[in-house]
């Protein structure tokens, strides 16, 4: 406001005048920056004849923790501006590829870079969008995918299994050197609250022998076989339990036993029955027992239990042999790489029936057929635009945009 000549900032001297012609004055609230009059630039504090309650300006934003998805914040007395980490975008790092999923029939959305997404497909389903119906009858799976998730079935809780069971399956392993290390076959169970309160059933492979393993709530009992003979193209296992005794037989090979330690002779569990991986994460989420690092690699079909020595031996699941869920699982001997094209050097990546496009530099897209743009994120090298800058593409490269307190070819000055 100008009044008696002088130029006012913020609020005005109280004066009974002033109230008379404009009514009530209430204070600006706020911060003021470049004061110019008539193309003539006024330094705030400098050329200041007087004032009362002003303070430098620096609003705090980043103690708000406005960033998300662990974007990191950074300010100074003008500016601020979220660093994203990769896979996120956006003023608050708020966008990210899976937001909007373009899976379907409930396939697992996975980022695959801030463009792309892959689409881990469920069971029963196939494809890059799991758009595809497939039949299963003999499970692959594919072990621990490149996004840290294993492929598995999973049945319902296994009935009257406390006090005696049997399984019978098959299995083929896959061409990796991998599938003999660290691989989980099937468990059911979960975490105790004691020392020795895990309850769990497991089945295993490491460093090429079957590992079986159970816990009635008082310790573990395991049983390792010889190691695998791999001139055999299908591997054959029988294991069980009677109260605190178990066996396992695999292959041609002899018969072991193990007695579990402690006085507990039930097996506890209440848990679904996994089939080749696990839906968690981690291995850590699960049991003290089961923790093998990767999912099964390979074929398993033929599973069959039973509870009692009186009993047939029947699929798990209900109704009979049908899994409740599933994700990647594809059909054995069946690649769903040989239905999809990708283009410009693109190679197809299959993880049982999850299939995507692995592209190469400067192409992105589900089958690779759409460049990347110099501003891109995935964009190799990336641009350099700093501060929160916006980059620009040109014919011949790209320039920056600087947000107000930056300047510089990259906006990297203050």
């Amino acid at each position: 406001q100008i009044t008696f000549g002088s130029i006012f900032l913020g609020n005005v001297p109280v004066h009974e005048e002033v109230h008379q012609c404009a009514g009530e004055i209430h204070g600006y609230k706020g911060c003021i920056r470049d004061f110019q009059v008539n193309h003539k630039e006024l330094f705030i504090i400098d050329e200041a004849l007087g004032g009362r309650n002003v303070e430098n300006c620096n609003v705090p934003i980043c103690d708000y923790h406005p960033c998300h998805n662990g974007g990191t914040c950074t300010s100074d007395a003008e500016n601020w501006y979220c660093e994203c980490p990769r896979l996120y975008t956006g003023k608050l790092c708020q966008f990210a590829t899976c937001d909007e999923n373009p899976c379907g029939n409930g396939a697992t959305c996975f980022p695959k870079s801030k463009r792309d997404a892959v689409c881990l497909c469920p069971y029963g389903r196939s494809g890059i969008l799991c758009s595809d119906a497939i039949n299963i009858t003999q499970p692959s799976f594919s072990g621990t995918d490149v996004f840290g998730y294993t492929s598995f079935l999973v049945y319902s809780t296994i009935p009257d299994i406390a006090l005696y069971y049997e399984f019978r399956l098959k299995f083929q392993l896959t061409n990796h050197h991998s599938a003999l290390q660290d691989n989980l076959i099937f468990f059911t169970g979960q975490k105790g609250q004691g020392l020795n309160g895990d309850d769990f059933l497991e089945l295993g492979i490491r460093n090429g022998r079957v590992v079986y393993s159970y816990n009635l709530g008082s310790g573990t009992a395991t049983i390792i076989s010889k190691p695998l003979d791999l001139t055999l193209n299908i591997h054959v296992i029988h294991l069980g339990r009677n109260l605190q005794k178990g066996w396992l037989k695999v292959d041609d090979q002899k018969n072991k036993t193990v007695i579990s330690p402690g006085r507990l002779v039930g097996l506890n569990v209440f848990s679904q029955f996994y089939l080749g991986g696990y839906r968690e994460y981690t291995p850590e989420l699960l049991p003290k027992g089961p923790r093998f690092k990767n999912g099964f690699q390979g074929c398993i079909f033929d599973v069959q239990v039973r509870t009692s020595i009186n009993q047939r031996f029947k699929s798990p699941g209900i109704p009979e042999g049908h899994p409740n869920s599933g994700r990647s699982v594809g059909q054995c001997k069946d690649s769903p790489c040989s239905l999809i094209k990708c283009r410009n050097g693109g190679k197809c990546i299959e993880s049982g029936s999850t299939v995507y496009c692995d592209c190469l530099t400067g192409w992105k897209g589900a089958f690779c057929t759409e460049t990347v743009s110099v501003c891109e994120p995935e964009h190799d090298p990336p641009h350099l635009c700093k501060q929160g800058g916006t980059c620009v593409p040109l014919p011949n490269g790209y320039t920056c945009h600087c947000p107000l307190g930056t300047t510089g070819t990259y906006c990297e000055q203050g």
